[in-house]
């Protein structure tokens, strides 16, 4: 079920904050006005551009803010009466334009597999018709417990291949006769022969 939900967060890697030469160059409190106003904008998209309103928003005195501004402003853009963090805004379209590949191929996905069960039910019961028979363990009887367990009647492949590509037949029977004699020591072991 697809929830069409804002992302809660954003992916940012120490090492690239703490190499970058204005947020090295800050003091304390220009790096925690930074921090807040990336954070406002995570959760807001936007903060007002006049120095006012920005600091009503932020809860801060104005002329804290208004002296701390010039610094971080490198790291924002204005955007008509709006300041924006140009990279937190390119990092959120990244995340839609992953959410849908994943939706988009989920989808097809999902065709393949419907494709393959429509397919394997006409195989299975040409006519359409609904049949009650007690061979057919996918059929619903009454009162049964059976009626919710889905047998696959997908039979393994016999072909392996090499790394070269090539068809190996003797290792697929040795391979084979291995797998049987162990199966029989086991079987004979558990009925104690």
């Amino acid at each position: 079920m697809s929830q069409n939900r804002e992302p809660p967060a954003f992916q940012e890697y120490a090492a690239s904050m703490l190499s970058n030469l204005p947020f090295r160059t800050m003091t304390l409190q220009e790096r925690g006005l930074l921090y807040t106003m990336r954070l406002e904008c995570w959760v807001n998209k936007q903060l007002p551009s006049n120095h006012h309103d920005l600091a009503k928003v932020l809860g801060q005195p104005v002329e804290e803010v208004t002296a701390s501004l010039a610094a971080v402003m490198e790291f924002f853009e204005i955007a008509g009466n709006f300041t924006v963090c140009p990279e937190l805004e390119n990092y959120r379209v990244h995340l839609a334009e992953r959410k849908l590949k994943q939706s988009q191929g989920g989808k097809r996905g999902s065709a393949i597999t419907n494709g393959k069960r429509s397919r394997k039910v006409h195989v299975d019961n040409p006519s359409g018709l609904s049949s009650n028979s007690s061979t057919n363990p996918q059929v619903s009887r009454q009162g049964s417990v059976e009626s919710s367990v889905q047998y696959s009647t997908t039979q393994p492949s016999q072909t392996q291949f090499s790394r070269k590509g090539v068809i190996d037949d003797q290792f697929v029977r040795d391979y084979e006769s291995a797998e049987q004699c162990t199966a029989d020591d086991y079987t004979k072991a558990s009925k104690g022969y």
